[in-house]
């Protein structure tokens, strides 16, 4: 069977369509196209249409996005992602440029390589600053269950603890924010995510 090109695209909310994207993917050589209007706020598991397209995959076929965010939430669930499709002997297009991992050739493994070693120090720099948090708010007498005064040092510290892995539930154990704020501060997060150049991707 001939490698195939299968592309995948979304929008987060119901006043936005994915009919451009569609068309973009077809002209851009998609064998098929699978699409869905997602919240940014659903779980990655419940994104239906971005599994029916990864488990549509097999080697040598090539996934088609608009952009590298459409695949996951965070810059290191995009890399985590690139990473697991490249060793699937899966290449990724974008169509805005950034990555051709089949253009890449011999030099894809280098690149990739490089974007998930760059992901791991990320999570590394994510739980020291957390863990520093955490000591400095015991040191000086803070409970790890109050609320941090400071609204942006709060604003932070749920980001950072949701980056590491932490559900929503042992956020608030951890810092005592109530659930909503919690969900409030990642959606205004999730919600900066933006592209610094055509050359690099940055999840804010």
């Amino acid at each position: 069977m001939a490698p195939r090109s299968i592309g995948y695209s979304h929008v987060s909310t119901a006043h936005q369509v994915t009919d451009a994207q569609v068309a973009a993917l077809m002209e851009a050589g998609c064998d098929l196209v699978f699409h869905e209007v997602v919240s940014t706020r659903v779980k990655e598991s419940d994104r239906q249409e971005l599994h029916q397209a990864l488990r549509s995959l097999i080697e040598s076929d090539e996934l088609v996005v608009a952009k590298l965010d459409r695949l996951g939430r965070t810059q290191v669930e995009v890399i985590n992602r690139l990473h697991s499709l490249q060793e699937s002997g899966i290449d990724v297009r974008t169509l805005d440029g950034l990555i051709n991992t089949r253009a890449l050739g011999k030099m894809c493994p280098l690149v990739v390589g490089l974007l998930t070693g760059l992901a791991e120090v990320e999570r590394d720099l994510i739980k020291t600053r957390t863990l520093e948090s955490i000591a400095h708010r015991m040191r000086t007498g803070v409970s790890l269950g109050g609320r941090p005064n400071n609204v942006q040092t709060r604003a932070d510290l749920v980001r950072s603890l949701r980056a590491s892995g932490d559900s929503h539930r042992v956020i608030r154990e951890k810092t005592g924010i109530c659930l909503a704020n919690i969900r409030r501060i990642l959606v205004e997060s999730e919600a900066a995510i933006v592209y610094t150049s055509p050359t690099q991707v940055s999840f804010i």
